[in-house]
């Protein structure tokens, strides 16, 4: 009862605006509750809504905003902050210890090496004057795939394994030269098995890093796909990439280690937010836990972050991994704006804005909300039956309002979610 009533009161409060003396005000809010609230497309499923006055720190209107959500890839704001508060700048890419021509190093779970979309550490002139490169993985306490990942997944770019020090993303990408599949990583050439499978792309195994393909019906022009990283397949790589032998060795990085660093993590911040890369999601999570613990752990870090600098969040967050792959996922959209009011806080505003997706301009939001000026600026997440968004939106008056808007459950398209999610929008630009 005593909770009921503490529900009952935040409802009044939330609801304030809507009996403003002020005709323009309640007339607002009318209407967004006829866009969102009971009747409206969205009492057909389960929908959470809150829109959130930066400057004047009012809540503007709020629907379901106590209620739990599968955030999908909204998961990786998470992420972003855990990165920005522990990592601050720069990412680290190994620690290791060198004796004369000697080097022995753990990796810290940096993805940039040999990764397409990001800048490359320049590792090979950093290897170029030892002769004796030792590799431990004694600081590794994960697993390769998230908790609650899709087995299925295991064959798609979007699901690459996680590692301590990934080298080409953790994927191998197959290009069609003359009917003939040619990978660009040399290691996996000799990985190549004919098939009678009715596949036209290249596949590979579920147990092993052989890749399928049909002669016959070989037309695709790429074929991306995860390998499995298992110590033997690291050590060929790292070697193939180097020209160096590297040998696999046990023992754990000692107190003095000295720190790589790679570079600004802002391109890294970029290609999750903008572009909603997975690999790279998780490989920061993991840098995290390797700048907390000298141990390379999610979900040490997830707990770590939660308990100190999450503990003031109006509700505790089940997170269980960096990238939101996993629906054991879940977060209320008042947690969620809570999370973009601290990150408003964090860093200004502009530089923020910049590294989120842009309606009709960047990203995830290419195609969607598009205006003469950007006016939603947003990180997106959609797994199949969930479509959620949250960021900011300017108003037409210049004011910024931080907003969580999730569904789940829908038996809709995604595309009809948008579209109804846009009038929303639309609403809120031209009237606030």
């Amino acid at each position: 009862m005593k909770l009921k009533i503490v529900y009952l009161l935040i409802v009044f409060v939330y609801s304030i605006p809507a009996f403003s003396q002020d005709p323009e005000v309640r007339s607002r809010f009318e209407r967004l509750d006829e866009l969102i609230g009971a009747n409206s497309f969205f009492d057909n499923h389960l929908t959470g809504f809150m829109l959130y006055d930066l400057d004047s720190q009012w809540v503007m209107y709020e629907k379901n905003s106590h209620m739990n959500f599968i955030p999908a890839s909204t998961t990786k704001l998470l992420t972003f902050y855990a990165s920005l508060l522990v990592l601050k700048d720069s990412t680290i890419t190994f620690r290791y210890v060198n004796s004369g021509k000697e080097i022995t190093i753990w990796g810290s779970g940096d993805p940039s090496w040999k990764y397409r979309p990001l800048p490359q550490p320049k590792l090979r002139e950093f290897f170029q004057s030892f002769d004796r490169i030792n590799f431990s993985l004694d600081n590794w306490k994960d697993t390769p795939f998230g908790y609650g990942w899709q087995w299925d997944d295991y064959y798609f770019a979007y699901s690459p394994e996680r590692s301590a020090f990934p080298v080409h993303g953790n994927i191998v990408i197959f290009t069609n030269r003359n009917k003939t599949p040619v990978p660009d990583i040399p290691l996996f050439s000799s990985m190549l098995v004919r098939s009678d499978k009715e596949i036209r792309g290249v596949q590979r195994d579920f147990n092993s890093n052989s890749f399928l393909y049909n002669p016959s019906l070989y037309v695709n022009q790429f074929s991306t796909l995860p390998f499995i990283t298992s110590p033997d397949v690291k050590v060929k790589l790292m070697e193939e990439t180097l020209g160096k032998p590297v040998n696999l060795v046990k023992g754990k990085a000692p107190s003095h280690a000295k720190v790589y660093k790679g570079g600004s993590l802002v391109p890294l911040w970029r290609e999750v937010l903008i572009e909603s890369d997975n690999f790279v999601a998780e490989q920061l999570l993991l840098m995290v836990s390797d700048a907390l613990f000298g141990e390379l752990n999610s979900e040490r870090a997830i707990d770590y972050i939660k308990k100190n600098y999450m503990s003031d969040f109006p509700d505790k967050p089940q997170w269980v991994d960096g990238s939101g792959l996993s629906r054991h996922n879940l977060v209320t959209p008042r947690t969620m704006v809570t999370l973009m009011t601290k990150l408003d806080e964090l860093m200004p505003r502009a530089e923020l804005l910049r590294l989120l997706p842009q309606g009709g301009i960047s990203g995830t939001l290419k195609n969607n909300y598009a205006a003469s000026r950007p006016y939603v600026m947003a990180k997106t997440g959609t797994i199949s039956n969930n479509h959620s968004l949250v960021g900011y939106i300017r108003g037409d008056s210049g004011k910024f309002y931080a907003f969580a808007f999730m569904n789940n459950n829908y038996l809709n398209r995604a595309p009809e979610i948008r579209r109804e999610m846009e009038k929303v929008f639309q609403y809120i630009k031209t009237h606030y």
